[in-house]
């Protein structure tokens, strides 16, 4: 049996397959130079706006830590993303051209490993605030900040 460094642990702990969302939670006020730098180099200028990436990319994974007691995150489910793309997905050009994606093909290119910026969308996304509220300054399981696990699917829900 082999022995495990604390690295190795931490990194099969957050290692996480498949897509992840992160949403923004916390906003502007008070918020260290660094963490902002850090939010956005991952797209997350605005309170509630969301960001898909891949989790398994080391440098995407400690920017993640960096920032994890101001956004939720977690690995989304495939029905969940079609749904976030076909109601919230925008053109790169902006709102001037009608909109016509087919969400399901989208969702499975950012499967296969494309951007979003890639097929002419936005790499972000802006959401409602949630409904009926949440619990913005704790972290997860009583409240929502940090690594919702399979509960992110409920917040993006709520915040459609």
């Amino acid at each position: 049996m082999e022995k495990q460094t604390k690295t190795e642990k931490k990194e099969t702990k957050t290692a996480d397959a498949g897509l992840t969302i992160l949403i923004r939670i916390s906003g502007m006020v008070k918020v260290n130079e660094k963490i902002e730098n850090t939010l956005h180099r991952l797209k997350l200028r605005r309170k509630y706006s969301a960001v898909v990436v891949d989790a398994s990319d080391k440098q995407i994974k400690g920017m993640i830590d960096k920032v994890k007691h101001y956004i939720a995150y977690g690995p989304i489910d495939e029905k969940v993303l079609v749904k976030l793309i076909g109601d919230r997905a925008k053109n790169i050009e902006g709102d001037k051209r009608e909109l016509k994606i087919d969400a399901e093909k989208v969702a499975k290119d950012l499967i296969a490993g494309k951007k979003l910026s890639e097929l002419g969308l936005k790499p972000f996304f802006r959401l409602h605030p949630p409904r009926k509220g949440i619990k913005s300054k704790l972290q997860y399981p009583k409240g929502v900040l940090g690594n919702n696990k399979k509960d992110i699917n409920k917040l993006v829900e709520k915040m459609l």
